[in-house]
C-alpha cells in the first residue's frame, strides 16, 4: 500500500551516510518522515562527525528547501550534510552548464597586448605571441606556438590543463598556481602539456602523452556532466 511506502532509505558507505529520498511524495510529507527517521537513530557522543549525502532522485528543491533539509539533519548531533544531489536542474543551470562544457574554437593570432578569455575550454588555432594572454575557466589547447601567457581554470579548477603544439610561454597559470618562464634561453618544446601536481603543489610541464595517465577522464564528455 502507498501509505506504508518507505520514503527515506539510509545506507552506510565508507564516506558516511547516504539518504535516498522518494521523489513522488509531497515535500511536507518528506520533512515529516525525515524527522521521524532521524529521531529513531541513536547517536553516541563519542562518535566522530558523520557526513551525509542526500540523493533527491527526480525531485528539484529550491535553495530555501535545501537549507530546511540541512537544518533538520544537522540538528541531530554528529550529522553534517556533505552534498545534496538531484537528477533535475533549472533551465538557467542547464544553460550555465552548457556554457562551461562547450569548447570555444578561436582561429587567430593573439598579439602582444591582446587578451582573450572564455567560459569552458578554449581551442586556439593560431599562436600566442609574447605579451599576449589567453585564459579559460576550463582547459586550453593551442594548435600553434604558445609564447605569451596562458591561464587555465581561472575560477579555481586545478584539474584544468594547458596543451600547446609549441610550448615556450612567458607564464603559465592553472587556477591560483603560477609557473614562470625559464631564466635561460631555450629552444622550446613541441607538443607538451602543463597540469597542476597536487603532491608537489606546483605546475608540471610534461610530454603530451602523459595526459592519458595524469588526466584519464579528460576525453570523457561525462566529466562535464558530473562536475559541471
Amino acid at each position: 500500500m502507498i501509505g506504508n511506502k518507505q520514503l527515506i532509505t539510509i545506507k552506510g558507505t565508507r564516506d558516511g551516510l547516504t539518504l535516498y529520498i522518494d521523489d513522488t511524495c509531497s515535500y511536507q510529507k518528506l520533512l515529516s518522515e525525515l524527522s521521524d527517521v532521524l529521531s529513531t537513530r541513536k547517536m553516541d557522543q563519542d562518535e566522530p562527525m558523520i557526513r551525509v549525502t542526500i540523493q533527491l532522485g527526480n525531485r528539484y528543491l529550491h535553495k530555501s528547501q535545501q537549507e530546511e533539509l540541512r537544518e533538520i539533519i544537522t540538528s541531530k548531533n554528529k550529522l553534517v550534510v556533505q552534498s545534496i544531489e538531484s537528477n533535475v536542474i533549472t533551465k538557467e543551470e542547464a544553460l550555465a552548464w552548457k556554457q562551461e562544457s562547450d569548447i570555444k574554437v578561436i582561429s587567430k593570432i593573439v598579439r602582444s597586448g591582446q587578451v582573450i578569455e572564455v567560459q569552458g575550454d578554449m581551442l586556439l588555432i593560431g599562436d600566442v605571441n609574447p605579451g599576449g594572454k589567453i585564459s579559460a575557466s576550463g582547459n586550453i589547447f593551442v594548435l600553434g606556438s604558445l609564447r605569451g601567457i596562458a591561464h587555465a581554470g581561472i575560477y579555481g579548477d586545478r584539474e584544468s590543463v594547458i596543451v600547446a603544439a609549441y610550448m615556450m610561454p612567458n607564464q603559465l597559470r592553472i587556477a591560483d598556481s603560477i609557473s614562470r618562464a625559464p631564466d635561460q634561453e631555450s629552444e622550446g618544446v613541441h607538443m607538451e602539456c602543463a597540469y597542476f601536481n597536487t603532491q608537489d603543489s606546483k605546475i608540471i610541464i610534461d610530454r603530451l602523452q602523459a595526459l592519458s595517465q595524469k588526466r584519464p577522464d579528460l576525453d570523457g564528455f561525462e566529466r562535464r556532466m558530473l562536475n559541471g
